[in-house]
């Protein structure tokens, strides 16, 4: 293996995204590898809009998402043109923009949820099933 060129570093800004960040940024550094950082905001229902109040909410969610990858980005320098923000299932933005990118190493955090989270499965495993380059699942802590 000639190691890892482009890597996306797939979050959900939680609590946990600086731990898998900075992780992310170790695996770039010791591989020469680019970094992508990727947020997905969830398309919402159109029911949801009427409970909601507010027409504009998924581009209210979009920029909020956008400064916060912003300001997560800056933590660990990765430029803007490398920081991307989707909307629509999760799964198929962070695979469509692995394809896409020529990404060959996804990351994702987990938070390793049981119960009825497991049995609905996650991000995570459903990154790891259906990419088509290697995925690295970071454990977070609960």
């Amino acid at each position: 293996m000639n190691g890892y060129k482009h890597i996306l570093f797939a979050t959900d800004l939680s609590e946990d995204s600086h731990l898998v960040a900075r992780k992310a940024l170790n695996m770039a550094q010791h591989y020469g590898a680019r970094v992508t950082m990727l947020h997905v905001v969830e398309s919402l229902p159109p029911y949801a809009v009427g409970y909601l109040g507010s027409i504009n909410i998924e581009q209210e969610l979009l920029e909020k998402a956008q400064e916060d990858l912003a300001a997560l980005a800056k933590e660990i320098n990765v430029p803007a043109p490398e920081q991307k923000v989707g909307i629509g299932s999760v799964k198929n933005v962070i695979l469509e923009n692995a394809a896409e990118g020529d990404v060959d190493l996804i990351i994702v955090g987990s938070h390793g949820r049981h119960g009825i989270g497991l049995l609905l499965g996650s991000t995570s495993t459903a990154v790891l099933h259906g990419a088509e380059c290697d995925v690295l699942v970071i454990r977070c802590k609960e």
